[in-house]
């Protein structure tokens, strides 16, 4: 046997693998759409629950957003009696504390250059609340960042999902500035695939979901399991997914209850972005592998998916699929030379642009009524979308060898809900 027979048979081989191991992202795809079932639990017009919300926003150098988001959060549907905004300015030289004393919140400072990161922040705001209230004192948690802004609706939808009995709840997220340009609409399309077609299938099938940064909540009880919060790598978010993977704690998804984010405007911003999610998804997944790899032998059927598709999606999963594809292209180049390596290149890349396009195109169809812009601007955003996603490739060859350095997202977009564009309504 050659040594070219050999790799194209280890290269069958992992692509079976693979595709055994995807194969569900196409049916998330298609799950939402065949079903047509709503996303969220409770009643349709739900009443509050009575329960007291503590709203978490660590804000860094944010004055010029976070009165905006502190309005919404005032603007709420739900009793504001029964809602506590906490800021912790964390390492702040503008006037962010001030603000946001003035817009009603309850706000502590933070001052430590040694342990920089979302993760440290939201420990250190716990721990102030606790000494100053005591966790108790509040029955859910809400997370959200300094530049959100919340339908008005938001958490009283949020509510339903804690009445129905789920430990931790993530929204839909959307964007402030959708349509900017073909980056803001690449973060865009990508956030609204995640909770239309991935939450949406999971809470279908009945398994965990997850969160995006952003948006997300947590029940008094939850936090007390958890300790506070011990989630410190580069996506805190991600990590607080995995925990409840290998945990058996099953996030629930809430389809009517809207957060809108902003997204990065430039391309350097977000690869700088980027290069953080993918070193962090890096430790995440050094960190959890034993847990999640036990998680496979453990527990219920359910359980067992969760940390089954927590593993798809750490480098373990995308280490897999890159190897497959050095693999094609040493096939090619030994067998057809630079040229054919070169072919290959080009047919594995238009292919993954084509895949793209048809989740996009999916996800705009599926979608239309929450998301904002002409016909013009939504097919535009259908056709970059593709182009977006591959920038991750070089994003994280570029994170797998520099050292990042951490630098904070500058926020621009200072306008209130009701200069956001959000489209026509709900689906």
């Amino acid at each position: 046997m050659s040594s070219v027979d050999l790799i194209r048979i280890i290269l069958a081989v992992l692509a079976g693998l693979v595709g055994l191991a995807y194969a569900y992202q196409t049916v998330y795809l298609f799950l939402p759409v065949l079903t047509k079932k709503r996303a969220a639990s409770g009643d349709e017009s739900p009443a509050p629950s009575g329960r007291r919300y503590a709203v978490l926003i660590a804000a860094r150098n944010e004055q010029s957003v976070l009165p905006y988001l502190l309005d919404s959060i005032r603007a709420q549907t739900y009793p504001a009696a029964l809602i506590t905004p906490f800021v912790l300015a964390d390492n702040c030289t503008d006037g962010t504390a001030g603000l946001a004393r003035e817009h009603g919140a309850v706000v502590y400072r933070r001052r430590d250059t040694r342990h920089i990161g979302k993760g440290y922040a939201l420990q250190a705001l716990l721990e102030h609340i606790r000494a100053d209230y005591g966790w108790d004192s509040f029955d859910a948690y809400l997370v959200f960042d300094a530049d959100n802004l919340l339908a008005p609706d938001y958490i009283l939808q949020m509510d339903r999902s804690f009445a129905a009995g789920f430990p931790a709840v993530c929204g839909y997220r959307n964007s402030k500035d959708f349509m900017a340009n073909w980056i803001t609409a690449g973060y865009g399309l990508w956030y609204i695939h995640d909770c239309a077609h991935l939450n949406a299938s999971r809470m279908g099938l009945g398994v965990t979901c997850a969160c995006t940064g952003t948006g997300f909540g947590f029940t008094g009880a939850l936090l007390e399991q958890m300790g506070g919060w011990p989630f410190h790598t580069l996506v805190e978010d991600i990590e607080f997914d995995t925990w409840c993977a290998v945990h058996g704690v099953r996030m629930g998804y809430c389809a009517d209850a809207v957060v809108y984010d902003e997204q990065p405007l430039t391309f350097r911003q977000s690869w700088v972005q980027r290069t953080r999610w993918v070193q962090g998804g890096l430790q995440v997944s050094f960190k959890y592998a034993g847990a999640l790899a036990r998680g496979l032998l453990h527990g219920t059927v359910r359980e067992r998916w969760g940390c089954f598709e927590n593993l798809t999606l750490t480098a373990y999963g995308y280490g897999s699929c890159a190897l497959m594809g050095v693999l094609a292209a040493l096939t090619a180049l030994l067998t057809a030379g630079p040229g054919g390596a070169a072919r290959c290149a080009l047919l594995s890349c238009g292919g993954m642009y084509l895949g793209l396009l048809a989740a996009g195109v999916l996800t705009m169809l599926q979608e239309r009524r929450r998301i904002p812009g002409t016909r013009r601007q939504k097919i535009r955003c259908c056709l970059s979308f593709p182009v977006f996603m591959l920038t991750y490739i070089p994003v994280a060859l570029c994170a797998c060898f520099c050292k990042f350095q951490w630098e904070p997202i500058r926020h621009t977009v200072a306008v209130g809900l009701d200069k956001v564009p959000t489209g026509a309504g709900r689906p």
